[in-house]
């Protein structure tokens, strides 16, 4: 029999799965983490599968599956979409974990369940509508309203890093190209890459964004330069998401989060752009960092005790 007041949490990545298991208030139980099987769909069913029961023997308890994915299982095919790991598209992998495993089992893309881990228990605690923003390799984005995922008929709810930059400049017009097939996507500007890119685009010089930020952080003009343009384009962005959703908080995760000059700025910034020049919106950093999106999964289960 399941026990509802342990949930367990599967973040499947392109590189890694992480798995781990928490108790009805949050608390971690035991945590696991395994390489991807890359390029091989069936092999990640099972690794998944074998990370639920390594949590399973390991808590002595039968828990909840949720599932973060760098996709979304499409509502009319029921097939996964748009995921980046390519070997998941068209492929039904919540009735193969669900078969696998003997239960439901609840997905959601990733970036949905980061918003939801920090609405629940992070960094939004008791906030109704939260915008949740992954600044990593890529730009993701995730809604929650009241802690709970809202996808929307098409699966894309919060997917603005696939939206074009807003108020373009003529020398960001159009854009470079994105993965996607369009060009000027958000993703191309904002993400590590994007800064990278950028840096590379106006110096010349090639160097990986960390580089980057540790130069500007040291005073150096051209790396300053650089993010300076970042978090004009970043309150661009997000002001069209205040623009359309106006949510109670934007919470930022990924490897670019960590970059603590932005909380300063951005608070200013956006309201250079939002409809009104009015802009109370909190910016914060992400309480659980990487490990958001993994307990966001677990929590894709909300019901607790009482």
């Amino acid at each position: 029999m399941t026990n509802t007041d342990m949930r367990i949490g599967i973040d499947l990545g392109g590189t890694k799965i992480e798995a781990l298991a928490i108790d009805d208030q949050g608390v971690e139980l035991v945590r696991h983490r395994i390489d991807t099987p890359r390029d091989d769909y069936d092999a990640t069913v099972a690794a998944m599968v074998g990370l639920v029961r390594r949590l399973e023997e390991a808590t002595g308890s039968t828990g909840t599956v949720g599932a973060g994915i760098p996709g979304s299982i499409s509502r009319i095919t029921g097939l996964v979409k748009n995921a980046n790991s390519t070997w998941l598209n068209g492929r039904p992998l919540d009735r193969d974990l669900i078969v696998a495993l003997g239960r439901a089992v609840r997905i959601a893309n990733d970036a949905n369940c980061f918003a939801v881990s920090e609405a629940t228990d992070g960094a939004a605690a008791g906030k109704n509508v939260v915008f949740g923003v992954i600044l990593g390799t890529g730009c993701g984005g995730g809604v929650a309203i009241d802690g709970r995922v809202h996808e929307g008929p098409n699966g894309v709810a919060g997917e603005w890093g696939h939206n074009p930059l807003p108020w373009p400049r003529p020398e960001e017009y159009p854009g470079p190209e994105c993965y996607c097939g369009k060009r000027g996507c958000m993703e191309m500007w904002v993400s590590g890459t994007g800064i990278a890119l950028d840096y590379r685009t106006v110096t010349g010089k090639a160097l990986r964004t960390h580089e980057i930020v540790s130069r500007f952080e040291a005073g150096d003009p051209e790396a300053t330069a650089a993010m300076e343009r970042f978090e004009d384009r970043l309150a661009r962005g997000l002001a069209q998401v205040v623009n359309i959703l106006d949510p109670d908080v934007i919470v930022i995760g990924g490897g670019v989060s960590r970059v603590k000059h932005i909380y300063r700025e951005l608070p200013n910034k956006l309201k250079t752009y939002v409809f009104g020049g009015e802009a109370s919106t909190p910016i914060l950093p992400a309480m659980y960092g990487d490990s958001s999106g993994v307990r966001g999964a677990a929590w894709l289960w909300p019901n607790r005790r009482g």
